[in-house]
């Protein structure tokens, strides 16, 4: 796995290794715009990359690398810690919380 310095270079990175996509969270599986859709059973997470703010707790941030298990899809999901805490509950928080090592 690579050391990136900035949110911006790793993005950047993982966009030149093939991973396009900008997923979001959904409620129940990451989306991509209106065309691609993964639930958590569609999808594993490829790396993991945390960022902490030097000076500002609300820089934070948790890069995703996501492929589909059929591996014709790959796109990242970039996360401030704690944004979705009222979704503890969710499966596909769940799933991506156990990457978050």
């Amino acid at each position: 796995m690579k050391n990136y310095e900035t949110v911006s270079e790793a993005v950047n990175d993982l966009n030149k290794r093939g991973y396009t996509h900008d997923f979001n969270l959904g409620e129940d599986c990451l989306v991509c715009g209106e065309v691609l859709s993964l639930s958590p059973d569609e999808f594993e997470i490829d790396e993991v990359y945390r960022f902490e703010g030097m000076t500002d707790p609300g820089d934070e941030m948790i890069i995703y690398a996501i492929s589909s298990r059929k591996g014709d899809e790959k796109g990242i999901l970039v996360n401030g810690y704690g944004l979705y805490e009222d979704r503890d509950s969710s499966v596909i928080m769940k799933k991506l919380r156990i990457h978050e090592g």
